[in-house]
């Protein structure tokens, strides 16, 4: 089969930013109390009258510039995300004619695998370049979250953020830059699906004024067991793609780990024993954006010049389902 690489990358983040002081106005915490179990500090949030859609939009743009690609050389759209603009249409159709592709027929569609959801839309867009089925394909991760939560809980509003990140796909080519897909895994557990979840809205238990009135719409997690579940997911990953490719730690260009909290990484970090330089973060300025995690650490380091030339990156993510996935790239 052939091979896939990323042409370019993307992101966005909204303008507003939500601030740990700022929550001290409405919740009993502290920024000192946020930082210290979390490693937040601010994330942002979409306008009222932003969508994930819209956010998908200015990821999809500068990535599609960054890789010299035009969008109507595209022939799919993915996009993974647990937060569409609507249950039907697809986050990836309103993408689609957002970017003036309305009137072109092709395959696009959503992947709802929480914060896993960028690494299983990049292995699916890979997929269909290897076998032949694409030749520009635009993935794309993207949350608005901040309409998900229940703000008056501070175990779990105080985490999330909107935001969104892209790559395009092609095979890989001589003529340009790109960087070549290794490899991606993926994973789910559906025994742990009670982890993380939100309970109302779908066909089990569709939206009435009481679920409404009991917030049953808005994210449950977990924290303990969650906790305890990445930090296995991530050392596991990491050694398993570390192995699979046969690298040293001197080897590797980079590592971005979903960005869940801050001491998940750092436990993966002291039980992995690698150089904590290798690990790219942001949330302490973003939060959990779920899907668009990955992807947003991703272009922010390729565009701070921490992603060397030639060396291999593991992307890895895991979250609601449970779900989990890696992918290594070579950059």
């Amino acid at each position: 089969m052939n091979s896939a690489a990323i042409y370019g990358v993307g992101s966005y983040v909204p303008r507003k930013t939500l601030t740990n002081e700022d929550f001290t106005k409405t919740l009993d915490t502290s920024d000192e109390w946020i930082t210290t179990r979390t490693g937040i500090k601010e994330r942002r949030i979409a306008a009222p009258e932003q969508a994930t859609s819209d956010l998908c939009l200015h990821a999809a743009r500068a990535a599609l510039k960054d890789g010299g690609v035009a969008a109507h050389d595209l022939d799919l759209i993915i996009v993974g995300t647990i937060t569409p603009d609507h249950p039907t249409p697809s986050a990836a159709c309103l993408l689609q004619q957002k970017l003036g592709l309305g009137g072109k027929p092709f395959g696009v569609f959503d992947i709802s695998a929480a914060c896993s959801g960028f690494l299983y839309a990049l292995a699916t867009g890979t997929a269909y370049i290897a076998s032949g089925m694409a030749a520009r394909v635009l993935v794309v991760g993207a949350e608005t979250l901040s309409r998900m939560v229940d703000w008056t809980d501070r175990r779990t509003c105080i985490l999330f953020g909107d935001g969104a990140g892209a790559v395009v796909l092609g095979p890989p080519r001589a003529d340009g830059p790109s960087h070549t897909v290794l490899s991606t895994r993926l994973f789910a557990d559906g025994q742990q699906s009670k982890l993380i979840s939100i309970p109302a809205g779908g066909s089990a238990l569709p939206a009435t004024h009481a679920t409404c009135d009991d917030k049953l719409h808005c994210i449950r997690l977990d924290g303990r067991e969650v906790y305890r579940f990445g930090v296995t997911k991530a050392v596991e990953m990491i050694k398993e793609a570390m192995a699979r490719h046969n690298l040293r730690p001197e080897d590797l260009g980079a590592i971005i780990p979903h960005q869940a909290n801050m001491r998940i990484i750092e436990a993966a970090i002291e039980r992995l024993a690698l150089p904590p330089e290798l690990f790219i973060t942001n949330m302490r300025h973003y939060g959990n954006c779920s899907s668009a995690s990955v992807p947003l650490a991703l272009d922010e380091a390729h565009r701070a010049g921490r992603l060397p030339q030639g060396k291999p990156v593991i992307m890895l993510g895991f979250g609601a389902g449970m779900t989990w996935a890696s992918a290594v790239v070579q950059w």
